[in-house]
């Protein structure tokens, strides 16, 4: 492998525009796929096979006009009036006809017009009087009203017992991402012209958004602080820039590449969010680690910048190839899943970090042929010694001889610090991100906090019921739907029922269950359980299956979901990166160490965050004030992300212990020079993930703050407490018996050759065969 990757190496440096050329084009065919294809990315949270997930797809065929994405506006009156008096109501009326004038919006109106030229033969109408008469009670009492208008209700909108508000629930004729870009916020902004004659305020749900905005102020200000380490990492503006340039490509061919597949495979927009996390960070990180091994071959070793880099590639690059292979392996162990949207986030994400590898393997040394010698080390261009480097290594040597002379307290120390921080994660609820998630002053909290005031927390969360006809083609009768929706009013739990629809055959109805409390809470979970256990009695009584839908519905099914493939995939991942990590460091004991090392940092990462977003500790540090449920995807996403990140890690700092160690150091030895060598590019790397996922907290998604918060904790602890504590304590505790192998199984192994042997006797062989005074290019060519 260090040979290959020595002769692909000094090939990039050597003729630079040939593959600076090769790549400019895949950019140029990117981007030009990107201008003729407009990127479409979906913000569904989709789990075949789930009970909620079955009745919203049994819906799409027999219902249309009821499974396409729902709006939700909230009309605030101001303090003191109604939103009905004589000057609010025309322009709350004007407001309601303007959003079911607006394209892409079932106009509930014309509907029920065409129902009323039916006359009493409308089983619409004839249902709904049946079930108005069996409909339950608001929640908390407080009872909403119809809005009247012409002295008949308007269909979707209630005003609230005080009147100060009046919400207004509609459908979209398609979910919210499959809708032309600009739909929601036109909508939305359409209502708020109307609104406004009248002096009323309008908030639009949760749910009314436009696709997240993945890049920001905050994600710029990580990449920032990211460029600030490299410049103090390496002391040089040009050798601080090529690894922000290697990122910027990977994410412009990674992400961009994932963008043009969007309009023929269904991209999520955490998908994408998750692809330009790894990708910025893994590009910054591999290329940091090959340019610091290049300079320092210059520096100790006086070779010229083209050799150099060539050996660079060969060893430092052989670790960023595996090291990649883990992060990869940890992401594709996703597929075993058997989710559709985990498996495309998984490959998108993947597929982002394997070329930050390509790129740092071929890309990264042609640009060096391009800067040549001016990438050398300040001390060696100007007889001035390097201060960052060379006081960075006097301190990692005096903390790895500390590590190694108090081995015992410092393994204890980092096991108890991530055990104390793990404590949370016992009481970790898991659930999707509603109104209640965002921040107080966006509209959405709001929203949320309006409507749970002024007409109780369950219409925050409205479960949808189907109720279907057991024999085919045979329409639901009246007194059949009244019976079913006083038993469904009866559950424990429930506020109220209503009718929400039904298909042109009444062989369907859709009934809107408003539960009594929120959509996160306990008690709605419970009222979903309990509704679906009566199904059986339903059916056995009535001649009707019943099914469930809705966000609570959907929160619980893809928690349950996730819950049992998550061992699954945890056992998978990790049995395919040990065999990895015993092929890289021909151990027994290393592999298992930085395995245990991980369940530590990921169970301390999710009580941090349960900590956090769950309970509200310490959130005005990070700006953040919404405690809320985790993220239902994030544990399976956090796991096998931060697996793959941990093992870069462990990668850069122990195969610098290895090669050390079969270099002729003692395993003493061995760990502190190991550890001093690796251990300043291992701190620049972490600080450098940290600030990068760091700048996705401050995301306006619920869903991306939890999700770059839990990376940016995992990594904070993974590279301080556990790679660079925990791991060079036990290598301290384990001395000689950290590399043993038994030796069957060392003639089994292949050699990968990670630390360069090979390509450092070939290199010794062809110079000392060299007898003329260009050694290092005769050699080079004996190589070659």
């Amino acid at each position: 492998m260090s040979v290959l990757l020595y002769r692909v190496g000094r090939f990039a440096y050597g003729k630079p525009w040939y593959v600076i050329s090769g790549w400019l084009a895949v950019v140029a065919a990117v981007v030009a796929l990107l201008v003729a294809h407009p990127v479409k990315l979906s913000n569904e949270v989709r789990i075949d096979g789930t009970p909620s997930q079955k009745v919203i797809d049994d819906l799409a065929g027999s219902l249309p006009e009821a499974s396409g994405g729902q709006g939700l506006l909230a009309f605030r009156a101001a303090e003191g009036a109604r939103v009905d008096d004589a000057r609010t109501r025309p322009a709350l009326l004007a407001a309601v006809n303007a959003v079911y004038r607006h394209d892409h919006v079932i106009d509930a109106r014309k509907i029920l017009t065409q129902e009323a030229a039916q006359g009493a033969s409308s089983p619409l109408l004839r249902a709904q009087a049946a079930v108005a008469q069996d409909a339950g009670r608001p929640a908390s009492g407080k009872t909403p009203v119809p809005l009247q208008a012409d002295g008949q209700p308007v269909p979707g909108v209630i005003v609230s017992a005080d009147g100060s508000t009046a919400l207004m629930q509609f459908q979209f004729d398609k979910q919210t991402y499959e809708l032309p870009s600009g739909t929601i916020n036109s909508t939305v902004e359409t209502a708020q012209q109307q609104a406004a004659r009248g002096g009323l305020e309008v908030l639009p749900s949760a749910a009314m958004m436009e696709i997240p905005q993945i890049v920001g102020v905050g994600e710029a200000v990580g990449v920032a602080v990211a460029a600030v380490v490299l410049l103090i990492t390496l002391g040089s503006l040009v050798a601080a820039g090529l690894p922000l340039v290697i990122a910027l490509v990977g994410v412009t061919v990674g992400v961009g590449g994932a963008f043009t597949l969007s309009t023929v495979i269904e991209i999520h927009s955490l998908a994408a969010v998750l692809a330009l996390m790894l990708g910025l960070a893994v590009g910054i990180d591999y290329a940091l680690f090959i340019v610091n091994r290049e300079r320092r071959l210059i520096r100790d070793e006086g070779l010229d910048a083209h050799e150099a880099t060539g050996r660079a590639i060969g060893t430092a690059g052989s670790a960023v190839f595996f090291a990649g292979s883990t992060v990869v392996i940890a992401l594709a162990g996703l597929l075993v899943v058997g989710i559709t949207l985990l498996s495309t986030m998984a490959l998108v994400a993947a597929a982002t970090v394997a070329i930050a590898v390509l790129l740092a393997l071929t890309l990264l040394p042609a640009l060096l042929g391009l800067v040549k010698e001016r990438i050398r080390p300040t001390r060696t261009r100007g007889g001035m010694r390097h201060q960052n480097a060379d006081t960075g290594h006097g301190r990692a040597v005096r903390w790895g001889t500390g590590l190694v002379r108090h081995r015992y307290a410092a393994l204890a120390a980092a096991v108890l610090v991530p055990v104390i921080l793990a404590v949370p994660a016992a009481g970790m609820k898991l659930g999707l991100p509603s109104g209640a998630s965002y921040n107080p002053d966006t509209g959405q909290r709001r929203n949320y906090e309006l409507i749970s005031n002024a007409y109780g927390p369950g219409y925050n969360g409205p479960l949808m019921v189907t109720v279907n006809s057991t024999t085919k083609g045979q329409p639901l009768s009246p007194a059949t739907l009244a019976a079913v929706t006083s038993n469904l009013s009866s559950t424990k739990g429930a506020a109220s029922v209503s009718l929400g629809g039904m298909n042109k055959t009444g062989t369907i109805a859709v009934l809107g269950l408003i539960p009594g409390s929120g959509p996160n809470d306990d008690a709605t979970k419970d009222l979903v359980a309990a509704l679906r256990d009566k199904s059986p009695q339903i059916r056995e009584t009535y001649g009707v299956t019943i099914g469930v839908a809705g966000f609570t519905t959907l929160a619980i099914d893809v928690s349950d979901r996730l819950a049992d493939v998550l061992p699954v995939y945890v056992a998978t991942v990790l049995g395919l990166s040990l065999i990895v990590l015993l092929l890289v460091f021909r151990s027994l004991m290393v592999p298992v160490t930085a395995t245990l090392g991980f369940l530590l940092s990921i169970a301390a990462t999710f009580g941090l965050t349960t900590a956090v977003f769950q309970r509200g500790w310490l959130q005005s540090l990070i700006g953040v004030d919404a405690t809320t449920p985790i993220v239902s995807l994030l544990p399976i996403i956090i796991t096998g992300v931060l697996y793959g990140l941990a093992m870069d890690y462990q990668m850069f700092l122990v195969t610098s212990m290895r090669e050390a160690h079969v270099h002729g150091a003692t395993a003493r030895d061995a760990t502190v020079n190991g550890f001093a060598r690796a251990s300043s590019v291992v701190l620049a790397a972490a600080t450098i993930m940290v600030s990068v996922f760091a700048g996705f907290i401050f995301n306006a998604q619920p869903m991306i703050k939890q999700t770059g918060f839990a990376l940016a904790a995992g990594i904070l602890i993974d590279a301080f407490v556990i790679r660079m504590t925990l791991i060079p304590a036990t290598m301290a505790i384990a001395q000689e018996k950290a590399w043993w192998i038994p030796a069957w199984l060392d003639r089994l192994l292949p050699d990968l050759d990670i630390e360069g042997d090979k390509l450092t006797q070939k290199i010794a062989t062809a110079q000392s065969a060299a007898d003329h005074p260009h050694a290092a290019v005769h050699q080079a060519e004996t190589i070659n």
